[in-house]
This record gives C-alpha cells, sequence and structure tokens, in this order.
C-alpha cells in the first residue's frame, strides 16, 4: 500500500504497523477468519445506525420485521478425532460475529426430535474407515436414514465432509447425509464440499462463505438483526499450541517393551511438554509430526533424477526439493490424487484406465497395495521436473496415538505405546512413517513435533462406577492412563481389564504395571489372550473375546450394576468381534433375542457406558 492509500485508509500510523505486524503472522484459514470477524462487526455496525436496529436491506419499517422471521442457525458435528468439531467451533465464532442466532451441537448428544423445528442447519462430518459414520453419530445416522426421520420441506442445510481419499468411500458419511436431507425435502443453502486430509483451506472458504451466505439471507428476509457481541478475552485466547503451531517436545524415554524373539516391536516413548501450557486427560491421543524416512527421500529423487537442492515453491518461500519431501509432503501413500496426477503426466494406458469411474474398485486396490515410489518406477517419465512432481502431492499430516498416561502421575510428560510398522512390498522391506519415524529417529533428547488431540468420547466415568477395559496390543495404551488417573484419584470403583497380544513370553505390555496394580487393589481384575502361544489341547487360538464368553455372566453382572465399558485397538477385527461377542452375552445372559442385545448395547452407547477408540 503506498503512503496516500495509507492515509486514505483513516488508520493512524501506530494503527497502520498493528494491522501489518498482524497481518503478517497469519496463515490464509487465519486471514479468511479475520476477514469474517471484521465484515461481522463492520455489518452490525451498519445496522445500528438504522432505526430499530434492523440492517440496510430490512423489509420496510412500514411492515416491520416480526419474531418469528428471525431464522436460528444450528451446527452439527460428527468428529472421529476432533477436526470436525474444530471446524465446527470455527463456524459458530464467524456466525456469532455477524450476529447470527447459532447453536452448536454433537451428533452424539443431540435430540433428533428437534430436527423438525430446525430452519437452517450446517453439517460438519467425517468418515470413519469405508464410508462409515463417526462412532460417537451412529445414533444420529441411524434416526436421519430410518423410517421415523421427519419431512423436512422448511429446512436449509449445507454439508461439509472431511475424509482420507486413499479410502474407496471418501467422505461417504457426509455424502449420505446430503442425499438423506434432500431426500427428505431440505434446500441446500450451498453444495457440499468434500475434503480431503489437507482440509484447512478449502474448509476455511467453504465456512467464510457459508457464514456471509446465511448473513445473507437474514437480511433479506427482514429479520432482526442482534449486534455482534464483543469477543471475551477467554474467546480470544487461542492455544499457544495447537494443530497448526506445534510443540518441539523433547524425547526423554524411548525403549523396546516386546521382548527377543517377539514377531513385533512395541515401544513405550515418554515426552516433556515442560513449558508448553498443554494440558490432557486420561482418554485424550498425541498428534505428532513425523519426518519421511531418509532412505524413502532418497529413493524418490534417485527415481526422478533429481537433485535434493533443486529449489520448489511452497506456501513458506522456496525451499530445497530434498527438505520439502523429509518433512513437508506426504512422499509413501499413494492417493488417488497422485494416481490422477501421474496418469495424466506418464499418459500410461494402465493409470488412465484406472482413473476412469467404472474401475473403482479396481483402482482402491491398486492404492492399498502401491506407494508411490512403486508407480513412479513402474510407469516412468523421461524427465519431470520438480515442480511439476510435488504438484500431486498432499501435505505430510499428524499422526495420532492414544496417550499412555496420566498428568496426576507424570507432570509435564507424555507417555506413548507404539507399534513400528514393518512389512514386505513389492520385494522390498517397508516401514511406517511415524513409528519407523521412532524406532529409527527417536533418539533422546531429540525434538517430536506435538500437540494434544481431546477426545470427549472416551472418558472415566465417576471415580465409584466400575470400568470394564477390553483391549489389544497397543490398545491397553488409554488403560494405563485410567488406571493411573483412578490411583491418584483414590478411586473406589471396579476395574475390569481384558488384555490381548500374541505371547505371553515376549509380548505381555506393561506386565510389572498390571501385576503391582492387581496387588494394590488398584485393577480389581485382570484376563489376558495370548493369541500365537501353544496349547496343549491344541486349541485354536484365544482371543479377548473368547475370554470375555468364558466370563459371560460376571460381565453382564458388572454391566447391569452400571459398570461403563470400553473398547480399544483394531477396528477391522477386534472391534467388531468383540461388539458380537457383547451382543451374544446380553442375549444369554439377559434371556432375550438378538435385537434386544443390540438395543441394550445402542442404548449404552447413546448414555455413554459403551465408548470405543479404535483405529
Amino acid at each position: 500500500m503506498s503512503d496516500s492509500e495509507h492515509r486514505g485508509s483513516g488508520l493512524n500510523e501506530i494503527q497502520w504497523q498493528q494491522l501489518m505486524a498482524l497481518t503478517t503472522s497469519l496463515n490464509p484459514a487465519q486471514t479468511t477468519w479475520v476477514s469474517g470477524f471484521f465484515a461481522g462487526l463492520d455489518y452490525a455496525a451498519r445496522a445500528d445506525l438504522v432505526p430499530g436496529g434492523c440492517p440496510v436491506l430490512a423489509a420496510p419499517i412500514s411492515d416491520p420485521p416480526t419474531a418469528s422471521s428471525t431464522r436460528t442457525v444450528t451446527i452439527l458435528y460428527g468428529t472421529e478425532t476432533g477436526n470436525s468439531a474444530a471446524l465446527a467451533a470455527t463456524l459458530t465464532d464467524q456466525a456469532k460475529a455477524r450476529g447470527l442466532s447459532v447453536t452448536m451441537h454433537d451428533m452424539a448428544v443431540y435430540k433428533c426430535r428437534q430436527l423438525k423445528d430446525e430452519q437452517d442447519l450446517v453439517i460438519i462430518a467425517s468418515t470413519y474407515g469405508e464410508g462409515d459414520p463417526p462412532q460417537s453419530a451412529a445414533g444420529f445416522f441411524e434416526f436421519i436414514e430410518g423410517h421415523k426421520a421427519p419431512k423436512l420441506p422448511n429446512l436449509r442445510f449445507a454439508v461439509l465432509a472431511l475424509g482420507d481419499s486413499t479410502y474407496e468411500y471418501f467422505c461417504e458419511a457426509g455424502k449420505r447425509l446430503d442425499r438423506r436431507f434432500e431426500e427428505l425435502g431440505a434446500q441446500r443453502l450451498k453444495p457440499r464440499l468434500d475434503c480431503d486430509v489437507d482440509y484447512d483451506e478449502p474448509a476455511a472458504a467453504w465456512i467464510a462463505e457459508i457464514a456471509a451466505s446465511l448473513d445473507n439471507r437474514r437480511s433479506h428476509t427482514g429479520a432482526s438483526t442482534n449486534p455482534a457481541q464483543p469477543v471475551s478475552s477467554a474467546q480470544a485466547q487461542v492455544a499457544v499450541f495447537d494443530k497448526r503451531n506445534l510443540f518441539p517436545a523433547t524425547i526423554i524415554e524411548n525403549i523396546v517393551l516386546t521382548g527377543r524373539g517377539s514377531s513385533k516391536e512395541t515401544r513405550h516413548v515418554e515426552l516433556s511438554l515442560e513449558g508448553s501450557g498443554l494440558s490432557y486427560e486420561p482418554g485424550d491421543a498425541l498428534g505428532f509430526m513425523p519426518s519421511n524416512d531418509p532412505s524413502t527421500v532418497d529413493a524418490v529423487l534417485t527415481a526422478l533424477d533429481l537433485a535434493p537442492s533443486t529449489p520448489v515453491k511452497t506456501k513458506g518461500g522456496s525451499t530445497a526439493l530434498g527438505d520439502t519431501l523429509r518433512s513437508g509432503l506426504e512422499i509413501t501413500t499413494l492417493t488417488p490424487r497422485f494416481l490422477d496426477h501421474w496418469a495424466r503426466i506418464s499418459d500410461a494406458d494402465a493409470l488412465v484406465r484406472l482413473t476412469q469411474a467404472d474401475h473403482a474398485s479396481e483402482r482402491a486396490s491398486f492404492i492399498r497395495n502401491h506407494h508411490i515410489i512403486d508407480v513412479i518406477r513402474q510407469f516412468p517419465v523421461n524427465r519431470v521436473d520438480a515442480e511439476t512432481f510435488v504438484a500431486g502431492l498432499r501435505p505430510l499430516q499428524p499422526r495420532l496415538y492414544s496417550i499412555a498416561s496420566s498428568l496426576a502421575v507424570a507432570p509435564d510428560e507424555v507417555h506413548l505405546t507404539v507399534s513400528t510398522v514393518r512389512y514386505d512390498l513389492h520385494g522390498e522391506p517397508r516401514l511406517g512413517v511415524a513409528s519407523g519415524h521412532l524406532a529409527t529417529h527417536g533418539e533422546l533428547d531429540g525434538l517430536l513435533p506435538v500437540y494434544i488431540q481431546k477426545n470427549p468420547h472416551f472418558r472415566l466415568p465417576a471415580d465409584d462406577v466400575p470400568i470394564i477395559m477390553i483391549g489389544a496390543g497397543t490398545g491397553v495404551a488409554p488403560y494405563r492412563a485410567f488406571m493411573q488417573e483412578r490411583e491418584a484419584r483414590g478411586a473406589s470403583g471396579q476395574s475390569w481389564l481384558f488384555l490381548g497380544e500374541r505371547n505371553f513370553r515376549t509380548d505381555f505390555l506393561y506386565q510389572t504395571e498390571w501385576q503391582t496394580l492387581i496387588k494394590d487393589g488398584i485393577l480389581t481384575r485382570m484376563d489376558v489372550a495370548f493369541s500365537r502361544d501353544r496349547h496343549a489341547d491344541g486349541e485354536a487360538r484365544i482371543y479377548v473375546q473368547h475370554r470375555l464368553k468364558e466370563h459371560a455372566r460376571d460381565v453382564f453382572a458388572w454391566l447391569e450394576e452400571g459398570a461403563h465399558l470400553y473398547v480399544c485397538g483394531d477396528a477391522a477385527r477386534l472391534a467388531p468381534d468383540v461388539h458380537l461377542t457383547l451382543a451374544a452375552i446380553v442375549a444369554e445372559e439377559g434371556g432375550i433375542g438378538a435385537a434386544a442385545a443390540e438395543d441394550y448395547l445402542q442404548r449404552l452407547q447413546r448414555d455413554g457406558r459403551y465408548q470405543r477408540d479404535v483405529y
């Protein structure tokens, strides 16, 4: 801005310097939010200049608006890892800044009968696994897709869908809601937006647009305006360290828990949070940003015949290609975006075929069984420049791990239980990005960029309430935190742990800790299942669901006495197998049919007594 433009702005020199200092510190998403915030303040200020507090575009004074003309905005979110909740909060803030009447609800607790009375509804929903809704939102989906859902001809709605394009049913939960609300007669405020894991900028733009759209529609209907309320200091305060501004935590412990001869490697990692101001509760997760393995970076550069020093443009300016591939971009997981991108560059018939709509299943299978380096090698291009290559990559994303500690026992620390992912693919050993980072580069006193991800749907009950904890492998992590917390609080409620792993001798994670907890009366009962131990009678492998069945009468009795039930571990096998076993236990011990047993478990879920943290 020139000096004359500066003077014409009406800002004095100090204000101008403050404005410039602020704008240069913001990322694009924050800039969008701030612009919407000030637009709302301006809108409210202009509304105050009109008699009666009505906006300039309101109905004539001879036909004043009635209370019924004020449309309310409801924001619903369904979340698995907290991303949808965070976006819903951003939209809520922007709507309030514009003076809109807005409420925000988690689908897990929303009263579905209120739907028929809603006016403007904005839904932000993530997709879990292969097209499923978040577990906490299952009840809402069951209602809205069932025969009890009301017709909604007076409702206006919009859907923001979050997902991961590496899954075949990308953003399917949001798509299901979008289709269903249309079927029920609701009218779209704005077309649905489907976002991949790098959702920040498109979601921020969509949120700003929907907030402005709601504001404009409200104005044209003659709705009365509530002046934007000043943001309180508590509301304005943003956490110093969060997903967009990670804290560099120091690694203070990184040891292998599994014994010699184990078929897997599981690590216990401790990080210092001293000076971060970060806090967490048992049940929360830690997100950390890994770096790509140097050998993977070298393999990609070699296959492309590109030098690591080659400059490439990034949001932060120009950086060396090698640095960008190591810490800025996803270079392992094959995504539909990169597949489409490389199909255009290479013009390879096999890849072009996979991009066609009628080959969706074949494409999904190909993506599961190939990495980016495999595609580059199998479908080489004579020459591709660095800018063209990185255009097909998505940003490297943080990984989430259940926290295995309590701040009550380990102040200023956070502990993780991490299984190192190692496997062979196309004749080469491969390593998980995040777990491999900890296994090969997690040196003591090294730094790991982290943030806390809240998980309100996996929480301890009151201290006197009994709990049943079911987990396998690293799924025991949050239960270690639960027990530490209960011991520190002197909780009186009984606790029962069902723990599964491969071998007793090499894989009994935190064995001495559990045994001490039992000896001290903190952990009431523990039943273990080691699936790969040999059995004298030649019986089949034993899993946690078999131990549950063995103690069916006691499990049901605990549930009848008010116990809270927790499941943590593998989503593909453990969670569904345990659920089926629990349903069978309830049916047998309760003397009811299969449908009634399923209703029993769903009631536990609705009441927050059956919680799952599965991945």
